[in-house]
């Protein structure tokens, strides 16, 4: 993954070449990334959906995180960033099914990783059951869901600690059902920033579509 080449960009968002994955992240260079968050509503509440990386992961390991994520390759358009969400989830989304909320960026300074990001960010409104997720092995360990309303409370700064549910998969491949009280702690360190953007477009996006908040 590290010799991945990507195209990087100014500050102001305008290409300036393309670089290897490991020196986009070593010098700071601003590239794309595609986002896509699962959401949906189940008997009147509403849900998020989130991802926990692999313990193999170099970068935050078993933290929970994007539902589906992942670097533009430098010969790649946005729409070709739904190829994330069938790889890391083993489920297939059609992009005219995905929901903008615009480009959102952001930087993280995490030792020697320097993450300046354009994310293209995406809602997918679904309708399915844990076991039609096949995740990638090494990628992701496993899926869970928290009320949208608990999330957002976490973020905002109304709640230490939130409850999500789901599953994960061991280090022998035995697939177990989880619940677990998390904090801020347990999430990749994205700027509060992002988290908050992203609550004000999934809520912006259920009024605009009339879903129940």
């Amino acid at each position: 993954m590290e010799t991945e080449q990507l195209k990087i960009f100014d500050r102001e968002k305008n290409p300036i070449g393309v670089a290897s994955r490991e020196e986009v992240h070593r010098l700071g260079h601003w590239h794309e990334t595609f986002h896509c968050w699962f959401i949906s509503s189940e008997e009147g509440r509403d849900y998020v959906y989130l991802q926990m990386r692999s313990d193999y992961k170099k970068d935050y390991p078993g933290l929970l995180d994007i539902t589906a994520a992942g670097h533009l390759l430098a010969k790649e358009t946005v729409h070709d960033g739904v190829r994330e969400v069938e790889e890391e989830l083993g489920v297939k989304v059609a992009f005219q099914d995905l929901s903008s909320l615009g480009i959102i960026d952001y930087s993280v300074y995490n030792g020697e990783l320097i993450d300046k990001e354009f994310a293209h960010v995406f809602l997918y409104n679904c309708s399915l059951h844990f076991n039609d997720f096949k995740l990638q092995a090494g990628e992701v360990s496993g899926i869970v869901r928290t009320e949208f309303k608990q999330f957002a409370s976490l973020w905002i700064g109304e709640t230490d600690e939130i409850e999500v549910e789901g599953f994960y998969v061991d280090n022998v491949g035995n697939k177990k059902n989880m619940t677990r009280i998390v904090t801020k702690n347990h999430f990749v360190p994205h700027e509060s920033s992002y988290y908050e953007a992203i609550i004000h477009g999934i809520r912006t996006n259920m009024t605009k579509n009339q879903l129940p908040l």
